[in-house]
């Protein structure tokens, strides 16, 4: 048993503390451990690290038009299908039409994984070629375990990724048109670690363990997991492996915005996605007795009917007061109470800003403080108040922009690491449901269909995820890096944009066309992490025993270079004195990715109080694959007058392309 017998002191008492052993792609093991007997294990020699199991939470057809990446896009179908994603989330759904295998041909050569059937999933197919679940913590012990989704989340984000294209798709006529996935011929493998929304490190380390195993190509992985030191990241220490195969592994970066320093999913090697809005919005009108009309947010599905309307003491409710009533409520996510007291709709009051259109119990909406006045005034000005709330309709707006709740950077763990990377899709996102679920996941509500609206960077990820595998498509040599830094330098500012800057946006929304030809690529080698991780304090022991080698000795290495040590595409620094001088040089390796000869000239862009200098400011390539370096380097007074965030741009551009890389530089204002 090894080092868990070392501190137990025990074989017997080893072996039974002992849940799950990770074997396939990396070494390491679950157990059950009392604190003192895990602080013994941290010692032994030979173990990287130990860290308690912690519970993380899960996190179209409009989408991808909106991405430029429609049906008519050119696509290499033979290579696509032999694709394969993994998504580790919440199981699926395998008898939706977004997963029907019509048409494909059969697995490809290289899958070496299982499909494991249970209730409500019989078997796979050539669509969906894998399934697996992980329930080490035993979540599922009063119900036979299986991979069929309950929840209708891992469904949602698989079909985002990957899901066959399914005419006249919609939610009760919402959102109708053709539901697919951005790359629809490539496979999909099924990995469910989340019960409920719950998914725990060791279910999750197990789905990448596993997932690595069986030849998957990307990673997509739609689960929160607060930023943590890199050795104790169960997401970061997966996606390191994965990296090491030559996989992407992309990640939701969470949805705790708009407050900074939120974001999750910061390891460099990790794809990091924040949410952005398309260029559609769900709405809900309703009109009151004296026929003046208003506009809500939610998904409501209910024709309308003119009832009685009354206001909402949450503290007083009762069923002579709702019973038959569209009731008006100054808070959110009490149509469950409603419902049960037997009301018939529900207005309710936002308690803070949103930008996606909940599906509610009842028919509905969601209204902003500027309207809930006029609704007060109208119920006290009348014994016999009534409304109408009507189906909700879809509305065109500007985008992109980035989620209110999508979450913000600066991250916390490698500072000069700008993060998320960059933004997908996140609002108000139509694709594959569970029909093991209503709607609102309450056995009250009696909607069940076979698509369903959500909104998250859960839904942001897999957008990115298909992303990447459309460019790999295309590059089936580039390295996880490569692919990354290719939708980084093409995607799309922000039209509207926000204080946050980049910390909400990352380099922009993707451009999956746009990143099929970059022009110019930032690639990242295994041992230029390796030399970030030494820069970043990190032990020699256990960064050897992580890539699986001794042989890794920081003193030994080559130090990485500059304020971030590392060739990523954006450039980034938080400035350790709020009241210093800004100084901060980059260090750049760039790859020439496209045929023939090219001359690349540096264009900055920088504000007031910020002087940036490229080192040369032309790169001239002779040929594919030809790699030139370059310096950046940054200065600047302290900053003044409450300024935290100063944004800047490098562009190399020839006559075709244009290499977009960010350059943010923050402070923390004093409190």
């Amino acid at each position: 048993m090894g080092p868990v017998s070392d501190s137990l002191d025990s074989e017997n008492k080893a072996r039974e503390s002992k849940i799950h052993s990770y074997g396939r792609s990396f070494n390491g093991f679950a157990a059950r451990l009392l604190p003192h007997e895990a602080a013994k294990l941290s010692n032994v020699e030979g173990v990287v690290s130990v860290f308690p199991s912690r519970k993380h939470r899960v996190v179209t057809t409009r989408s991808w038009d909106f991405l430029g990446l429609n049906r008519r896009s050119k696509r290499n179908p033979k290579i696509e299908s032999n694709v394969i994603v993994a998504v580790l989330d919440t199981g699926i759904w395998i008898n939706s039409p977004s997963f029907s295998d019509e048409g494909y041909g059969p697995p490809p050569a290289k899958w070496k994984g299982r499909c494991v059937t249970g209730p409500n999933f019989t078997a796979c197919n050539n669509k969906v070629i894998g399934a697996n679940y992980f329930d080490l913590d035993n979540v599922s012990q009063f119900t036979e375990p299986s991979v069929a989704d309950t929840e209708g989340h891992g469904s949602h984000t698989a079909s985002t990724v990957a899901g066959s294209a399914v005419e006249g798709a919609s939610l009760y006529g919402l959102g109708k048109g053709t539901a697919r996935g951005g790359v629809p011929s490539a496979r999909i493998a099924v990995y469910k670690v989340c019960w409920s929304i719950f998914c725990s490190d060791m279910d999750v380390l197990a789905g990448f363990d596993e997932a690595i195993a069986d030849g998957v190509d990307f990673i997509s992985v739609s689960i929160g997991s607060v930023a943590v030191d890199f050795f104790r990241d169960s997401h970061a220490i997966g996606a390191f492996h994965a990296m090491k195969k030559g996989i992407l592994t992309s990640c939701a970066a969470g949805n705790d915005g708009p407050e900074l320093s939120t974001v999750e999913n910061v390891a460099p090697w990790i794809m990091t996605v924040a949410a952005t809005g398309i260029d559609r919005r769900f709405v809900t009108a309703f009109k009151l007795g004296n026929g003046k009309k208003f506009t809500g947010f939610s998904i409501n599905t209910f024709s309308p009917r003119n009832q009685n309307a009354s206001a909402c003491e949450v503290d007083a409710l009762s069923q002579s007061k709702v019973k038959g009533r569209i009731v008006y409520c100054l808070t959110t996510f009490t149509d469950y109470n409603i419902e049960s007291l037997g009301g018939t709709g529900i207005i309710e009051l936002l308690e803070e800003q949103t930008d996606s259109s909940p599906i509610l119990l009842l028919p509905g909406a969601v209204i902003p403080p500027v309207s809930g006045k006029y609704i007060d005034l109208y119920i006290n000005s009348t014994k016999d108040p009534r409304a109408i709330i009507y189906k909700s309709k879809t509305v065109k707006i500007a985008a992109p922009f980035v989620a209110s709740f999508s979450s913000r950077g600066p991250q916390l763990i490698s500072p000069n690491i700008l993060k998320p990377d960059l933004a997908a899709p996140g609002i108000d996102i139509l694709a594959a449901y569970t029909k093991l679920s209503s709607l609102t996941g309450k056995i009250a509500d009696s909607r069940y269909s076979l698509f369903s609206v959500m909104a998250g960077t859960s839904m942001a990820c897999p957008h990115a995820t298909a992303a990447a595998a459309y460019v790999k498509s295309f590059h089936p040599d580039w390295s996880p890096a490569a692919v990354k830094s290719a939708l980084m330098t093409t995607a799309t500012p922000m039209k509207i944009k926000s204080e946050d800057a980049e910390f909400g946006s990352g380099a922009g929304q993707i451009n999956p066309t746009k990143a099929v030809h970059p022009g110019l690529v930032y690639d990242i080698s295994l041992d230029s992490y390796i030399s970030f991780l030494c820069k970043e304090g990190y032990n020699s022991t256990t960064i050897g025993l992580l890539v699986g080698s001794k042989e890794y000795n920081c003193s030994k290495i080559k130090p990485a270079q500059g304020t971030d040590g590392l060739n990523y595409p954006t450039m980034h620094k938080q400035l350790s004195d709020p009241g210093s001088a800004i100084t901060a040089v980059f260090y750049r390796t760039v790859t020439h990715v496209e045929h023939g000869a090219s001359v690349y000239r540096a264009n900055i862009s920088s504000p007031v109080g910020l002087s940036v200098k490229v080192f040369p400011d032309s790169l001239d390539f002779a040929k594919a694959g030809e790699r030139k370096t370059f310096k950046v380097v940054v200065k600047g007074e302290a900053m003044r007058d409450g300024t935290r965030i100063l944004s800047a741009l490098l562009e190399w551009k020839d006559s075709k392309h244009v290499v977009r890389s960010n350059i943010l530089i923050y402070r923390q204002l004093l409190m």
